[in-house]
């Protein structure tokens, strides 16, 4: 059964950081690109960061320069370094895996979400 758990959020003043983790448990395919989304009250979920299975990296403008996506392969978990932390990232924050049997099928697994609430 697969399950992905994510950890490290909390509550953190502006110009704070945080670090997310997200362990990737019973994933029997192979996993193509992990990614990080949050989504805040009234507002839709969005993409903040993925990471291919080559560790190639993709950010949305909000976070670049900010936020750091890594993973550990061999772990199967991956990570969101947060800096320079603002009131407007406070969301959900979503753990995704997107792993393939082959035969250009995908499957699209995510996790329950973790709060981060950026306030003073």
């Amino acid at each position: 059964q697969v399950q992905l758990v994510e950890s490290g959020g909390g509550l953190v003043q502006p110009g704070g950081s945080l670090r997310l983790s997200c362990a990737a448990n019973g994933i029997t395919f192979r996993i193509v690109v992990m990614g990080w989304y949050r989504q805040a009250p009234g507002k839709q979920r969005e993409l903040v960061a993925t990471i291919t299975s080559g560790s190639s990296t993709n950010y949305a403008d909000s976070v670049k320069g900010r936020f750091t996506i890594s993973r550990d392969n061999a772990k199967n978990m991956m990570y969101l370094q947060m800096n320079s932390l603002k009131p407007e990232d406070t969301a959900l924050y979503y753990c995704n895996v997107r792993a393939t049997p082959g035969w250009s099928i995908n499957y699209d697994y995510w996790g329950q979400g973790t709060q981060v609430t950026v306030s003073s």
